[in-house]
């Protein structure tokens, strides 16, 4: 049996212009009578606030500030001090003389505090710049009782060293291919590439002349390395290949074979003869330099080993993949020692800081810094590239410049995290704009020229702008309000 029917009561139709006025007419009674008065002085919140002020002295030092009255404590301190009020007012703060808002009550306004209010005066008697208004709006969200005497504690977080900009300052043409892979001479007097044209091109570094070609890949080269203790060089590629140049002869005279794809980078140890090269079977594969043999495969990536480097003691490995983890692993037993799990995306770059015990690892979600040896996490970088972040490298003056896949070349101050510049690299003529990528960075051994291999098929070597002043370029940093700690 159906219920009875329930019949909707006609709903007045309302202009737009009528519900425009009525919410008008709501704000200005919410605000408007007590517009600019003072709240009145209280002598018992004025004791909480010195006694919390005295307990809590920050630093030692005396000229602390205290916050101006929430709402909530001028309400219980004005009913105590002031004749009532009719009940149909809100009552929160008002002048000394409270005519004025009883004459506020009688037209059933609901008076809420001064929407400005003067600087609090601290100690000293100067307006101290840290006194915040606690707002109508933030009350609410703050805990009531406790925000008339809570302080603002300075940020801790570090001032960024001031960096000159960078600038592009020689553009080298050569290889008929993308430019994937890069790495400097010990004696600094020449840099080598990679390409996807199949060749290794070597450079003189301080005219930017082409010395000398080196073929024998047949696919990209996507790693290279030059040893400081032999005269060797080493490179790896798409074809599965990882070969020993010897640089006396110019000729390849060593392989090494076990990669079952693609070869993506590779990292020389710094004190034993052993070669460490990462790809597309997910395995970082540890070498031999002398006999060819392959020690380890260290193997519990899901996913392509995208980036690796080394170091003297524990974990003397360490590389970041396509499963978005970086491993440390234990060189003795060829076993992971820890997992970082926090990118979300391919960690495609990193980059180990010349002097201090950290490195940063990019993702296209974010960079971020952890320490070594334990691998905690220190912080995000404070800007996102917003892009793919193929390429990274820092110098000794702790400046970390960051290639992306769009041409962007970011560069950071490493101690703040503080983003100090953001250049965008130019095509050479005939290329697409698309052709803007940035695929391998490296510094030269001094850290004072910045080498970028890209995409338009070029080189480009940056160095800092020796014009540039702390004035002429000032250091635009606001501390991070909330620091993401994962």
């Amino acid at each position: 049996m159906p219920g009875p029917s329930l019949e909707m009561e006609p709903v007045e139709p309302q202009s737009l212009k009528k519900l425009s006025f009525k919410s008008l007419k709501r704000a200005l009674d919410l605000f408007s009578p007590l517009h600019g008065h003072l709240a009145p002085p209280d002598p018992e919140s004025k004791k909480i606030r010195m006694s919390h002020k005295v307990s809590h002295e920050y630093l030692g030092t005396k000229a602390t500030t205290s916050r101006p009255l929430s709402e909530a404590n001028a309400v219980a301190l004005d009913s105590r001090a002031q004749p009532p009020v009719p009940p149909n007012t809100l009552a929160l703060t008002g002048p000394e003389d409270s005519s004025d808002l009883q004459k506020g009550g009688a037209q059933n306004a609901l008076a809420v505090g001064p929407s400005i209010q003067p600087k609090a005066l601290n100690d000293i008697g100067l307006p101290s710049k840290s006194t915040a208004v606690v707002s109508a709006s933030g009350s609410s969200e703050r805990n009531l009782s406790t925000s008339a005497i809570m302080e603002r504690i300075p940020s801790k977080w570090p001032r960024p060293v001031w960096h000159p900009p960078w600038k592009t300052y020689r553009v080298i043409s050569g290889h008929l291919g993308w430019v994937r892979s890069i790495a400097f001479d010990p004696s600094n007097t020449w840099f080598c590439t990679g390409s996807a044209d199949r060749t290794i091109k070597i450079w003189d570094v301080g005219s930017g002349r082409l010395k000398l070609t080196l073929t024998g890949h047949i696919e990209q080269i996507r790693g290279l390395a030059v040893s400081s203790k032999h005269t060797y060089m080493f490179s790896a590629g798409d074809d599965k290949l990882v070969k020993c140049w010897d640089l006396e002869q110019n000729k390849a005279i060593r392989s090494y074979h076990g990669h079952l794809s693609g070869v993506y980078c590779l990292a020389l140890h710094p004190t034993i003869d052993v070669l460490l090269t990462g790809g597309r079977d997910s395995v970082c594969r540890v070498w031999d330099i002398r006999s060819k043999a392959q020690i380890f495969a260290l193997s519990g990536h899901d996913n392509t080993v995208c980036s690796v480097f080394t170091r003297p003691m524990d974990p003397q490995v360490v590389t970041g993949s396509h499963d978005s983890t970086i491993k440390f692993w234990d060189l003795r037993f060829g076993k992971t020692m820890l997992t970082l799990t926090h990118h979300k995306k391919s960690v495609r770059a990193m980059a180990q800081h010349p002097k201090e015990h950290c490195f940063a690892s990019a993702s296209a979600d974010n960079i971020k810094k952890f320490n070594l040896p334990k691998g905690e996490f220190l912080h995000n970088m404070l800007s996102q590239q917003k892009t793919i972040i193929n390429a990274m490298a820092v110098n000794e003056e702790g400046v970390l410049a960051t290639g992306g896949d769009n041409g962007s070349l970011w560069f950071w101050d490493w101690k703040s995290g503080h983003n100090f510049q953001q250049a965008q690299t130019i095509v050479q003529p005939g290329s697409l704009d698309s052709e803007a990528g940035i695929y391998a960075l490296s510094y030269d051994i001094t850290g004072s020229r910045l080498i970028s291999c890209e995409a338009d098929k070029t080189i480009k070597m940056w160095k800092e702008d020796e014009n540039a002043t702390p004035e002429t370029h000032p250091l635009n940093f606001k501390p991070p309000k909330d620091i993401r700690r994962f």
